[in-house]
Order: structure tokens, then C-alpha cells, then sequence
């Protein structure tokens, strides 16, 4: 694996490696930090034309952690500020010989652009709507944590789906390995291709429809930024795709909570459901960590 730009490409064999090895790398809370020299001498460049704070953060810590030098670079912080092309600057980090680019992006298809130019392993951190792969794979690994497998499982994924990238990447992985996928929110954000791009996807707008007999609900962020039409009233939005702790009692009794961050509190899911029992928020904040700890090896040896 040269490097990481989507889920779509990636075989079941090379999901369930990338996987076993996060299992790893994860830490309990009573253990102290482990670090490695497994990539030490190697530098890694995160280079977030995008805000982020977990993902972004997350890649440094990971680099850290297994001895590995990180830089990053904001979009407020390089000379793309100042009007230089992307492609300058590409050439210009190339130059500087990383042996790895993790890449943020607004544009669908930024990252895939740069890898045809720079013969450097490049890590898609999140390119526009299209994929965030290191967030389905650290999704499947606080999934698995909690299951023994990912076949058969209702997951819910309820939003704003047509801005997701989180969404996308999400659904090919779990059809990968035959989970039932539906995708639930407001008609507008809902499209309908997205039934044809992974085997197992069904579209509801009725929220208790899809979280009905639910394994797992994935509530997603309203990416307003993202978004050209009028955005919704957050109490309007919240009384018809807003999970509150009536909507629990549909689902699976063991049902798993999951949100990407970060979270609107009384616009996508209630204070009481993040802060519940059913909630593996926080896990996916750690387990995004050792995800990325396991892509970077990969990528790097």
C-alpha cells in the first residue's frame, strides 16, 4: 500500500490488516504511553488546507508515537495564502524529500491529484465530499471492540449524507463485510444515487425507520459550510433527525452511539445520548489514534 486515498479501492484482506494491527497499538486508560522506533528517521508533512482538530492531531500523535518526525501545515500558514498554486506547493514539499503526505482538502479528488504528482505515499485525510478513509477505518475498529463481527449488523447512518465524506467512506467499508447500511436524513441531503454505490444500502427520511432494530447509529455533523441552500434551524432539524433518548428504545438493546466530531449538541444528538452509556464517542477519538498508527506503518515500511 503506497499510500491511503480511499476505502472504495482497498481489498477486505487489506481492511482487516490495517485493523489487526490498530488492535495493537490500543492502549487502556491504566497503561502508560507506549512509543516505538518503528519509523524513526522517517518524516511525516500533514498538510490541512482544511480546520481539523482530531484528525489532524490525531496524525501527530500517531507519527509521535511510533518515532517518527511530524510537521504540519495549515492553509493560513503557507504560501497558498499568498496565492501560490497547489500544484507549487506540492512541489515545493516534495523538494523537501517527506517520506509522507497526509492531506486534508475542500476539493473532492485533492489528494488523488497530488499523488499523481509527487512519488511520495500520500494519506487522503479528507478530500470534500468524497472520502475520509481513516474515519471508517477507525470506525470499524470501535465497532469491532464492542462486536465480534461486522456481518449482519444494522448500522444507521443519519444526516446530512449528501456532504459526508464520512458517510461514503463508511458505507463501502461495511458493505465490504456485509453489514445492512441505511441512510436516513432530510430529503434534500438524502440522494438517491447513493443506494447504487455499495451493495446492501437502503434510504429512508424516516429516522425511526432507520433506527429501528439498529446495531449501531452514526449521527453525522450538518456541514453548513458545505452546503448553498438555506440551512435548517437547529430546533427544526433536531425535532426530526436530532437522536434523543426516546429513539434509543428502537434500536438494539446493546446499541453502539457513534458521532465523527465534531458534535452540534441539540442539533444532531441530545447532550443525554452523547453523554450515555451507549455512547462509544470518546472510543472513537482513541481508537483514531491507533488507526492511524497502523496506516502510517503500513504506508512507511
Amino acid at each position: 500500500m503506497a499510500g491511503l486515498l480511499g476505502i472504495e479501492d482497498l481489498s477486505r484482506d487489506e481492511i482487516r490488516s490495517i485493523l489487526d494491527r490498530a488492535r495493537d497499538f490500543q492502549q487502556t486508560p491504566s497503561q502508560p504511553v507506549r512509543k516505538y522506533e518503528l519509523l524513526r528517521g522517517k518524516m511525516i508533512v500533514n498538510l490541512f488546507f482544511e480546520s481539523s482538530t482530531r484528525t489532524r492531531t490525531s496524525f501527530e500523535i500517531a507519527a509521535k508515537r511510533l518515532g517518527a518526525d511530524a510537521v504540519s501545515i495549515t492553509a493560513s500558514g503557507s504560501s497558498v495564502s499568498k496565492g501560490e498554486s497547489l500544484v507549487d506547493t506540492l512541489n515545493t514539499l516534495g523538494a523537501m524529500r517527506p517520506n509522507g503526505i497526509v492531506m486534508r482538502h475542500a476539493a473532492s479528488g485533492a489528494p488523488h491529484f497530488l499523488a499523481r504528482h509527487l512519488a511520495i505515499p500520500i494519506i487522503n485525510a479528507g478530500d470534500g465530499t468524497h472520502e475520509h478513509p481513516t474515519q471508517a477505518l477507525l470506525d470499524a475498529r470501535t465497532i469491532l471492540d464492542h462486536r465480534e463481527s461486522l456481518e449482519g449488523l444494522r448500522v444507521a447512518i443519519i444526516g446530512d449524507i449528501a456532504h459526508s465524506r464520512v458517510a461514503r467512506s463508511n458505507m463501502y467499508l461495511l458493505s465490504k463485510f456485509g453489514a445492512q447500511v441505511v441512510l436516513c436524513g432530510p430529503p434534500t441531503l438524502l440522494p438517491a444515487e447513493f443506494a447504487q454505490l455499495a451493495r446492501g444500502v437502503t434510504l429512508t427520511w424516516d429516522m425511526h425507520e432507520a433506527i429501528e432494530g439498529a446495531d449501531v447509529i452514526m449521527m453525522l455533523r450538518v456541514q453548513l459550510e458545505r452546503q448553498n441552500e438555506t440551512p435548517f434551524p437547529a430546533s427544526e432539524y433536531f425535532s426530526f433527525y436530532g437522536l434523543r433518548l426516546e429513539h434509543i428504545s428502537l434500536a438494539k438493546p446493546d446499541v453502539l452511539v457513534m458521532h465523527p466530531g465534531p458534535i452540534n449538541r441539540g442539533r444532531e444528538l441530545s447532550s443525554e445520548v452523547a453523554d450515555s452509556q451507549r455512547s462509544v464517542i470518546l472510543n472513537q477519538v482513541e481508537n483514531g489514534v491507533a488507526v492511524r498508527m497502523a496506516v502510517l506503518e503500513r504506508m512507511l515500511n
